[in-house]
Order: C-alpha cells, then sequence, then structure tokens
C-alpha cells in the first residue's frame, strides 16, 4: 500500500510521468492532467497539430508513426513504402510517412502523404500499429517504386515469409487498383530464398539483357553428388554460378577468408564463378557480358546480351 500510494502521490505532482515515451494528443494530455500552459512550455514538442512529445522523450520511428497515425483523420493505417518497411522490421525515421485513410478530410500533415482510400481497407496490427497486408502493400508501392525497386520489394516480402511469388502475382491479376499494371510485371519476377537487394539487382539485369534465368539460392553438388555450397544465383545447365560481393566483405577480413575458401571448393567441384562488385554496377552492361562469357565458356548456344525495353526499366531507378 505505501508504495501504491507513493506511486499516486507522484503522478499528481508530476502529471507528465505516465506520458513518457510516447506521442498523445492535447486531450490525452489534459486527461493527464497537463495544462494548456504546460502544453506551451520547452517541455513538449509538438509533432503535429494536437499531438505532442515529451522533450525528454527520443522520436524513435515508432514514436514518428504513432504520432502521424494520431494526428491523420479517420482510421489512418499504414501503407505504401512505410508499410512496407514496418513489415520488413526496417525501422528507421522517414523523410515522408504514408497513410492511407477512409476520411475524404482534407488534412495536410507535414512529413505525411496521406492516401485517402474509397474502399474498404483490411489492415492488421504489426507490432502495434495498424499496417496494410504485405500483398496490398506491394500494389501500393508500384505507385511510388520504379520496377527494381519493387522487384526488390516483393523479394524481401517472400524471404521475410510475409508472402509468396504466387500470392502477389495472384493478389494483382485479381485486383484493379492504382499501381497495378506495374505491379503485374513485377510480380512474375519476384522469386523466394533471395538473400539481398544487390543479388535481385544483378538477377534482374541478366534476366532484362535476354539471358537464361538463374535459380535464387540452389545447393552446389560435385560430380559425386556431395554439397559443396550454397550458390547465390546459379544456372545449373550450364554449371555457372553468380554472385554479388558486397562492401561488408570487404571490411570483414574473417569473412573474406570464408569467401576465398569457399570459392575454391566451387571451382575444384567444377563450377565457374562469376563475382559482381560494386564497381560492376557503374557499367551494368558488363555484368550481362561477364554473365555471358561464363555461359558461352560452358558451351551456351543461345542469343548474345540485348539492352531493349525492359533493360531500361530495371536501369532507370538504379
Amino acid at each position: 500500500m505505501p508504495d501504491a500510494h507513493a506511486g499516486r502521490m507522484l503522478d499528481r505532482r508530476d502529471p507528465t510521468t505516465s506520458l513518457t515515451g510516447r506521442a498523445f494528443t492535447t486531450a490525452t494530455a489534459r486527461d493527464h492532467g497537463v495544462t494548456d500552459r504546460m502544453l506551451r512550455s520547452a517541455r513538449f514538442v509538438r509533432l503535429h497539430p494536437r499531438v505532442w512529445r515529451l522533450g525528454a522523450t527520443e522520436l524513435t520511428p515508432r514514436l514518428q508513426l504513432e504520432a502521424a497515425v494520431l494526428a491523420a483523420p479517420g482510421r489512418a493505417v499504414l501503407s505504401h513504402v512505410t508499410a512496407l518497411d514496418w513489415l520488413l522490421g526496417t525501422d528507421r525515421l522517414a523523410a515522408v510517412v504514408h497513410l492511407s485513410t477512409d476520411s475524404t478530410a482534407q488534412t495536410v500533415l507535414q512529413g505525411v502523404r496521406l492516401h485517402r482510400r474509397r474502399h474498404a481497407l483490411a489492415p492488421r496490427p504489426v507490432r502495434g500499429i495498424a499496417c496494410l497486408g504485405p500483398e496490398r502493400t506491394f500494389v501500393d508501392c508500384a505507385t511510388v517504386l520504379g520496377l527494381r525497386r519493387l522487384v526488390r520489394a516483393g523479394d524481401a516480402l517472400s524471404r521475410a515469409g510475409l508472402t509468396t511469388p504466387a500470392r502477389l502475382v495472384r493478389y494483382a491479376d485479381e485486383h484493379h487498383l492504382d499501381g497495378v499494371i506495374r505491379a503485374r510485371e513485377a510480380a512474375h519476377l519476384v522469386r523466394p530464398r533471395v538473400d539481398s537487394p544487390r543479388e535481385t539487382d544483378v538477377r534482374l539485369l541478366i534476366v532484362a539483357a535476354g539471358l537464361p534465368e538463374p535459380e535464387t539460392n540452389v545447393e552446389l553438388l560435385d560430380d559425386r553428388g556431395q554439397w559443396v555450397a550454397r550458390g547465390d544465383l546459379v544456372l545449373p545447365a550450364w554449371r555457372v554460378v553468380v554472385e554479388h560481393d558486397g562492401w561488408v566483405h570487404e571490411r570483414d577480413a574473417v569473412q573474406r577468408q570464408k569467401d576465398h575458401l569457399r570459392r575454391e571448393r566451387i571451382h575444384a567441384a567444377g563450377w565457374t564463378l562469376v563475382v559482381i562488385t560494386v564497381a560492376d554496377f557503374e557499367r551494368p552492361a558488363s555484368i550481362a557480358w561477364r554473365a555471358h562469357a561464363a555461359l558461352v565458356a560452358r558451351g551456351y548456344r543461345g542469343p548474345r546480351p540485348s539492352f531493349g525495353s525492359l533493360w531500361a526499366r530495371v536501369r532507370r531507378d538504379m
């Protein structure tokens, strides 16, 4: 009892105690005993009209999103690239928060883009914040992302187990929403088991150049059927592996040694390995030509790389 009594006394002395660590509305502040005069003091920071935080409370990505939802009209939920980041657990402060709402009110909020929806939304709670689902988010993102980044998004959602390429294709085919034309094209390019955005980029450049599509993250075997390694982008008919070597590996001596030994095993098992680095993206066509050269050396007699409309769309936002 004494401890509970002390807690109640503390709340009466300092009404801001229960407001620490979160965003809150003016009405909530008043309910906790905060006066308008107190809100105008340096102890409080206004995030949006009628939405506040304590100055001592850090502006985290979660708090930024909670504040935007509180300030938005109607039943607002995370959507577009904001929903994508939240679904994937990418916690970062956003330059623009995308929200969808069922309200027609012409509210303007700094740093918030409101998408007013005519049809009912079907949000789900994701880490405590209402968010549109992965398939709807993928289609919504098609209105703000180019083809390459949209395929990256689909690969990441699939990798996280939130959807599958087939579900993305089906959703895009069955719904008539803004962005659905680009979403339909991108959905057919999404693949499972993709480990990184750059892996997506390399695969798309190879495909867009008209070369055979690599399989993603395949187990490599030697001639005796023994496991050798897992390859990022694999063309098994020609025993060619294409991999992206990220900049992190350049700074990590332990990882570099592991990669070196792994690549020795791959070569010894009779596979050709093409390693793509950051520098190669300065001349993306070289990636297609290097993959082609490795294929030709292994007996490929198909078309040479060509750089048409798909290539241009993949390259546009690179």
